[in-house]
């Protein structure tokens, strides 16, 4: 009885604590868990999306059909599906859907040859060698 007294009535408080921050740990995992999972989805399905779009563009001149039947195929191998799948001359625009747990993230991606400008267009910004900046 004087061990309550001298402890002011709070024996038993530091399980409390423990099983609280416990709890909290637990939950903050899980969290944690869900993003990581969001996140790879995400990763995923932007894989897929960019190398369903070069294979479509890389069979754009086939027409259409063939090029989205092979980003389809792209796209299955990389545990996708593709949603969406236009071809407008070299230009392949596809749009992919990877399911990863409880998240199925759509990733738009567009592929096609380089512009007509070429590698000149870029070095027109950079400075000359010893002019001044």
């Amino acid at each position: 009885m004087r061990a309550a007294r001298r402890h002011g009535g709070d024996r038993g408080v530091a399980t409390i604590w423990a099983a609280v921050t416990a709890a909290t740990l637990c939950a903050v995992f899980a969290v944690v868990l869900a993003l990581g999972q969001a996140v790879s989805a995400r990763h995923r399905a932007g894989g897929a999306a960019d190398l369903a779009a070069l294979a479509a563009a890389d069979r754009a001149l086939s027409g259409a059909a063939t090029a989205c039947r092979s980003a389809s195929e792209v796209a299955r191998a990389q545990g996708a599906e593709v949603v969406r799948c236009a071809v407008q001359g070299e230009i392949a625009d596809v749009t992919a859907r990877a399911r990863f747990g409880p998240y199925a993230p759509e990733v738009r991606s567009r592929a096609g040859p380089p512009d007509a400008a070429g590698p000149e267009a870029g070095r027109a910004m950079l400075p000359r060698p010893g002019a001044e900046r």
